[in-house]
C-alpha cells in the first residue's frame, strides 16, 4: 500500500513539476479519501471542505470514468460555494481535468481557459491547455481520415454500381 502511494505521489510530483502526464488515482487513494470525509463529521467546515476537495481530486484523477463523473457532479455542486478565490480556481481546474478524462475536450478547454483568465501563468493550467489542444488537433487529424475514408468508400461503391449497371 506504501508503494502505491509513493508511486501516486511521485506521479503528483512529476506533473506539477512540468511533466505532461496527469496523475492517476486508483480505488485505494479514493477509498483513503472517502474515509477521512466520513471520520471529519465534527470537524470544522474548513476542514470538511479539504477533505471533499482531496475526494473531488481523487475522483476526477481516477482511471474509472463513473469515478470521474461523480468527481464532476461533486465539483459543479461546490463551484458556487467557493469562499476564496483560489478554492474557485481550483474548482474549475479540477472540472477541466474530469471533462478531459471523461473525452469532453472543448468543455476541458473552457474550464481551463477560464482558470487562465483568473491566473495567467499557472503552469498546471498551461500545461492542461497543451494537452487539450493537442488531443483536439489528433482527434480532428484522425475525424479527417475517418471522413476521407468514407468518402472514397462511398464514392467507390457508387463507381461499382455503376460498373455493374453498364
Amino acid at each position: 500500500m506504501e508503494a502505491k502511494f509513493t508511486r501516486f505521489f511521485e506521479s503528483v510530483g512529476s506533473f506539477f513539476t512540468g511533466g505532461d502526464n496527469i496523475p492517476w488515482s486508483d480505488r485505494d487513494i479514493i477509498a483513503g479519501c472517502e474515509r477521512e470525509v466520513a471520520e471529519n463529521e465534527g470537524a470544522s467546515d474548513e476542514m470538511k471542505s479539504e477533505n471533499l476537495m482531496r475526494l473531488s481530486w481523487a475522483l476526477v484523477h481516477s482511471k474509472h470514468p463513473e469515478d470521474v463523473q461523480r468527481g464532476i457532479a461533486m465539483l459543479e455542486a461546490s463551484l458556487n460555494n467557493s469562499k476564496t478565490s483560489l478554492q474557485y480556481r481550483e474548482r474549475l481546474y479540477l472540472l477541466a481535468v474530469g471533462h478531459y478524462r471523461s473525452g469532453d475536450y472543448p468543455r476541458s478547454r473552457q474550464l481551463v481557459e477560464q482558470c487562465l483568465e483568473i491566473v495567467p501563468d499557472w503552469r498546471q493550467a498551461q500545461t492542461l491547455k497543451k494537452m487539450i489542444e493537442d488531443r483536439i488537433q489528433k482527434d480532428g487529424v484522425i475525424g479527417i481520415g475517418i471522413a476521407a475514408t468514407a468518402v472514397g468508400l462511398v464514392a467507390g461503391g457508387i463507381a461499382a454500381a455503376l460498373a455493374r449497371k453498364k
